[in-house]
């Protein structure tokens, strides 16, 4: 008398082990990768310079991009209000520099106009570069 049942067909089984540490180390990838990366950065291409000075004191970042969008510590704000903005800065601290963004591709007469706007604000301002190489 044989009590066992017959096995009809083979029985399938699925490891997924292998795949729980694949999707651990995707996870840890993921959540590295964003931590890492600025979504709020506008994306510029800057001129490349030899000797560049890293800022100490305290700054505001003032941006031109290639369609000629001005924006101060990435709020965009138009050419007519510049000044107020700024000055509106130079208020809150004493020491202020400003660290302009240029595109590549902007006209020097767009360029000076923000130096221009620094300099009747007496505000020191230097223009952001890349490093050669």
């Amino acid at each position: 008398m044989n009590l066992r049942k017959r096995q009809r067909g083979a029985a399938a089984e699925v490891h997924t082990s292998a795949m729980n540490d694949i999707m651990f180390f995707l996870l840890l990838f993921f959540l590295i990768a964003s931590t890492v990366t600025n979504p709020n950065v506008i994306k510029l291409m800057l001129p490349k310079s030899s000797s560049g000075q890293s800022v100490s004191k305290k700054t505001i970042n003032v941006s031109i991009d290639k369609d000629l969008r001005y924006t101060v510590d990435k709020k965009e704000v138009p050419v007519a209000d510049l000044p107020n903005v700024i000055g509106g800065y130079k208020k809150l601290a004493s020491e202020l520099t400003i660290v302009l963004y240029v595109d590549r591709t902007v006209a020097i007469q767009d360029v000076v106009a923000v130096m221009d706007i620094a300099q009747k604000l007496n505000i020191k301002l230097v223009l952001a570069t890349e490093p050669k190489g």
